[in-house]
Order: C-alpha cells, then structure tokens, then sequence
C-alpha cells in the first residue's frame, strides 16, 4: 500500500509502534556509548531526548533518528582525556553552529562527497577502537588512554583471569559473556514474528537478571535520581576556552565527522523507503541545533544514527513522529525508573558496545571496493583504518582524503563535468560527459535527484571519460532504487567506464 492511501490513524499506530522498538533499541546504545566516550550514562541519555524529540521535528530526514552515536564515542574520549569534561560543552556549541552555518550555506551535498572507503574505514578504525578498549569493561575494569595500550593490555586480562578463585573480574566476564551470547543467538535463530525485538535489549536483560538474582558483587551503571541534575550548563570559562585554537580545531573536527556520517546514514535510510527523500541542508541545520542544544547541556554530541533509523523504517514507522516518541519514551523511563536502570552491570554494556564495535568492522564493503573499484579503494580504507587505530581519528580521516586525491589526479586538466536533461513526453534522458569525480559529486547528485520518478529514464555515459570510486557507488544506488521500484532506467556507455553499472 502506497503511503498516500493509509489513512491518518495507520500513520498513528505504525508510528506509535515503531517508536516503542527504536526506543528498545536506543535505550542501552545510549549508556553504552556515553560509557565508551568516557562521561556518566545519563549524558548519552540526554542526547537520545533532545535528538529524538529537538531533531526528529526538525530533521531533513523524516525516518532517520539521531542520538549518540559510536563513531564519535573514540573522539570524545580523547577530547575528555586531554582537554577535560568542561570542554566539551563549549566544543559542542561550536560545533552545532558550524553545522547550522553549513546547512544555511548549503554545504549538504559537499559532505556526501567524501569517498565512501574513507568513511566506512574510519567507521571501521572506530569498531577496532571500540572493541579494544570495551575489551576491558567485560572484566569490570576502565580502558587504556589509548587504541594500542588497550590492544596490548588484551592478553593480560585473560592471563589475569583465575577461574578456581571467582570473584568480581570473573563474575563480570561471565554477564558480558551471557550478553554478547544472547545477543549474537537471538540475531541468528529469533523467530520471525518477534524480528523487531533488539537483541541488545535481551542481552542486558539476560545479564542484569543473572546479576540480580545471583547477587553478583559487579559494578553497575550509576544514574541520578533525576535527569535534570544531570544537566551541566557551560559557565563563563566558556568564552577564554573559545580562543583556544585546540577548542577550535575539534569543533570543526566534530562538526566535520558527525555530518559525514548523519548524511552518509540519511542516504543509506533513502535506500529503505519510497517516501520522501532527505533534504540534506535542512538535515544538517537541525543536527546542528541539536548539538547546540547538547553543547548547553553537557551531553554528548548526536548524529544521525543507521542501527536506530533501520530499526524504525523495519518497524514501519511513516512519518517523524516516530523518531519524537521514542525521544519521549526515553525521557518518562528516566524521569521514572531511574532505579532500574541501576540495576544494570556495566558488563553488559561493555558488551553491546563489543558487538557493535565489530558490526562496525565491515570486511564485506572494502571486497566490494576491490571487487568493483579495483586496487586504490581497498587501499585507502585499510590506510584510513590503520591510521585511525594508530594515531587518532581526524588523522586517519585527513589522510583517506589525502589518499583520495590520487584518482582524481590523471584527470586534473578535465575535472568538469557536463550533465545534460532532455525530458520528452515519454522519457528523460540524462547525458553525462567530462568526468565524474568526488570534486563533481554534489552536480551529479542534484542532476540525478531532479530525475522524475514516474517517468523512464536512459543514462547516456558515452562522452563520459572518467569515474571514479566516490560518483560510481553514488550511480550504482541511484540505479538500484531506480530499479527496485520497477522503473524503466536504461543505461548507455558504450565501452566507457559507466558500462560496468548497466550490467
């Protein structure tokens, strides 16, 4: 059924619905990951409210919810390590207004023009960084400073481990280990009628009822009674810490990583539905009021968030009024339950942060890279991983870009590229010449989403000299939607590299 005839008490229920689901989801990703940055878990919890209830009735994208998210979980927490929690509000001030300047300005599209290996290979660096450092957690103990001091302590905790002599660090191994078995069990044999269930959710229910009923002697998460005294408002330091080049340079660090991947996640939700696509600058200006808001806060900063904005399209969710609701489940459960959520050992959150550290690991993407792209593509993944890992993640970030500019270079003197709409009665034809690099990609994307639906359409690549890696991924999804939906999309390029897409 088409979404123009479901009636408006249909888009209630599966956004009623949808929300409860993506707030089971959220809940534990949220303490998780604030856990991971290195701050309290009620500051994740802050920012799943205002990201569901301040940017899901702002958002550019009506599906996708945001929140706290894993991808910045390491960057945060080398930011606390080295300039202090007082510093991060003024950062995620900063922050939100750069990405609010860069939505007014129009700036969307540039962000999806950064190369999609460098993207999933930071995403990658950040699951190895994950894992190495919640690694530690399972055994009820805090993570290294560092990505290699976490890896190289790995093989003394289980060393370390005495399995005659029980006691917390064994008892809390135990819950992780029951949470990470529950959640990879239910992901592989749950039934189809209960798909919608978050394995995460069942493993720190799994884990906190065996801590509970067996009164095991392990570190639980610690929230206040209240979340508003969780709220911390920058004070007038903030001013001197704006004049800080340091502070400076990591908001527009954070600003420049969490609209990557809020409008990389916006693309990828499009991909899942047929109702209306994402306005990226409008998307943009309410991610950046929303860190505004977690800069006032003291809360972590947002993105958009794929875990999270899949679960509420599989639910079914309609309209962006799923993505408030689960902001305001989010808040009565804390506002009201806050005893329970006491209850739950941090072992078992380290363990939903491990699994979602690995998922983030994605081997699958980097052999499509090689697969289709050849060589150059798998290489500045690894590299963007590798540096990541080594050094720290803007580093890993500048150097993938920097790696990126290698295609473009056999065609520095023709980077132009030339899109040309011949829209008849009965088809649209859409001709392509010069090359098709990352520097043309936002042209391409805007010449391709001006394309009617409700009309075939040829692609003519025959003039076209160049593509690289960043334009072909964008062609091959457009062309896969196009075709999804059961529309006529023909492709012509001759012996051109737009060929190897009409297959």
């Amino acid at each position: 059924m088409s979404s123009a005839a479901v009636p408006k008490t249909g888009f209630l229920a599966r956004d009623f619905t949808a929300s409860i689901v993506v707030f089971l989801v959220a809940m534990p990703l949220c303490m998780g990951i604030a856990i991971a940055s290195g701050v309290p878990p009620e500051k994740g919890l802050i920012t799943g409210i205002i990201g569901g209830i301040v940017v899901g009735a702002l958002a550019g994208s009506p599906l996708q919810v945001s929140g706290p998210a894993a991808g910045l979980a390491v960057i945060v927490f080398e930011l606390i390590r080295d300039q202090g929690l007082s510093a991060l509000g003024p950062i995620l001030i900063l922050a939100g207004a750069i990405q609010v300047l860069a939505g007014i300005f129009k700036l969307g599209g540039w962000f999806r023009a950064i190369s999609p290996a460098v993207v999933h290979g930071m995403l990658a660096g950040i699951g190895v960084l994950i894992v190495v450092g919640q690694f530690h957690v399972l055994f009820d103990a805090k993570p290294m400073s560092s990505g290699l001091d976490n890896l190289a302590a790995m093989p003394g905790r289980l060393l370390g481990l005495d399995p005659a002599n029980a006691a917390a660090t064994e008892m809390a191994l135990v819950v992780a280990l029951l949470t990470i078995g529950v959640m990879i069990g239910w992901e592989k044999f749950r039934p189809q009628a209960l798909r919608l269930v978050p394995g995460a959710l069942l493993g720190v229910v799994a884990g906190t009822l065996v801590a509970v009923a067996f009164g095991l002697d392990v570190t639980r998460v610690n929230v206040p009674e209240s979340i508003a005294s969780a709220v911390s408002v920058p004070d007038a330091s903030i001013f001197a810490k704006w004049l800080d080049p340091s502070i400076l340079l990591a908001a527009l660090a954070i600003a420049f990583i969490a609209s990557a991947e809020t409008l990389l996640s916006a693309a990828a939700v499009d991909k899942m539905h047929d109702g209306v696509r994402t306005d990226y600058n409008k998307e943009l200006r309410a991610q950046g009021v929303g860190n505004l808001l977690c800069g006032a806060a003291g809360a972590l900063p947002m993105t958009g968030v794929i875990v999270r904005s899949s679960a509420n399209v599989q639910a079914g969710a309609a309209t962006r009024l799923s993505a408030m609701l689960h902001g305001v489940w989010i808040l009565g459960f804390v506002a009201l339950l806050p005893w329970l959520l006491r209850e739950i050992p941090m072992a078992a959150l380290g363990a939903v942060l491990v699994v979602t550290g690995y998922k983030l690991v994605n081997l699958k993407h980097v052999r499509e890279l090689f697969k289709h792209h050849g060589v150059l593509p798998a290489v500045i993944w690894a590299a963007t991983l590798i540096v990541v890992v080594a050094e720290d993640l803007l580093t890993g970030v500048l150097v993938g870009i920097s790696l990126s500019l290698i295609e473009v270079i056999p065609h520095i003197r023709r980077l132009k590229l030339g899109v040309a709409h011949d829209e008849h009665d009965d088809r649209v034809a859409v001709r392509l010449s010069g090359s098709a690099t990352f520097v043309q990609l936002p042209k391409l994307s805007d010449a391709l989403d001006r394309v009617p639906a409700d009309k075939p359409v040829t692609i003519d690549g025959t003039q076209l000299a160049a593509v690289d890696h960043t334009c072909a991924e964008l062609l091959r999804d457009w062309l896969a939607r196009r075709r999804s939906g059961q529309h006529d999309v023909s492709v012509v390029g001759g012996t051109g590299p737009l060929a190897k897409l009409a297959a």
